[in-house]
């Protein structure tokens, strides 16, 4: 892709409406524009938000009354003003996180959630490179976050390494990208492990965070900052993520 991609294609990559070719291109492309990665974010902010708060309306039953149509009409018209709310709210909170950096609220714990509620719902392309593929999905990822990056087995828990993808940079001031690696067990649950390139190397205990309906924990071990996401039990999630460091510190 030699030119930036426009509105419409960075939409249609956040909705998931590309093709696998499409979407690797706006992914490299991504990966070199911060600001257009930010954006991207943001519209994942948007929509998470969007489906968090009207879901569970749109879900319930709902029974229509012809003789009541200027009711529906106020009911139309809050619905309206509500999206419009959030959406300004979503705006809001991504342009402070952009201009906060990465000593602002756009921690690794949030990025993990946000990462792992976007891509973990995903049948198709939950990521880009497949287990199969894990040695080239190791160095490829080693490469580009520019140190030794290994993938833990997870499967004394239970859980089979489901592949990986990389992710851009979270903002101008923080330009490090990220890798995700994808795990399943044998129900379908998945976890999340991201991992980021850390400026301050300060070594830092286990931290839990929950976001976006998504447990985190977090930490920061040499060169990375790690962060296990996914919806299971909180004691369970720790665990593991001990387990994760284990591995990665024998």
């Amino acid at each position: 892709m030699n030119m930036p991609p426009t509105e419409e294609l960075l939409h249609a990559y956040v909705d998931n409406a590309l093709t696998d070719e499409e979407r690797r291109e706006v992914e490299r492309w991504l990966a070199q524009d911060a600001e257009a990665a930010q954006r991207v974010r943001a519209y994942l902010e948007q929509n998470i938000a969007l489906h968090s708060l009207f879901d569970p309306v749109l879900a319930e039953p709902h029974a229509l009354n012809v003789a009541t149509p200027r009711r529906a009409a106020n009911a139309s018209r809050w619905f309206a003003l509500a999206a419009t709310l959030i959406l300004g709210i979503g705006i809001g909170f991504a342009w402070r996180g952009w201009q906060a950096g990465p000593s602002g609220p756009v921690t690794i714990a949030r990025e993990a959630a946000l990462a792992h509620v976007a891509y973990v719902p995903e049948v198709r392309h939950p990521v880009e490179v497949t287990a199969a593929e894990e040695k080239h999905l190791v160095a490829w990822l080693s490469k580009r976050l520019d140190a030794p990056l290994r993938a833990p087995s997870l499967v004394s828990h239970g859980y089979q390494l489901l592949g990986g993808r990389l992710l851009p940079p979270t903002s101008r001031r923080d330009p490090a990208p990220l890798a995700l690696l994808m795990y399943e067990n044998a129900q379908g649950k998945r976890l999340s492990l991201l991992v980021k390139r850390e400026a301050n190397n300060a070594e830092t205990s286990f931290r839990f965070s929950e976001d976006q309906g998504a447990r985190v924990f977090y930490w920061i071990d040499g060169p990375f900052g790690y962060a296990l996401a996914g919806d299971i039990d909180r004691d369970e999630l720790q665990k593991i993520a001990r387990g994760v460091y284990q591995q990665l510190n024998p």
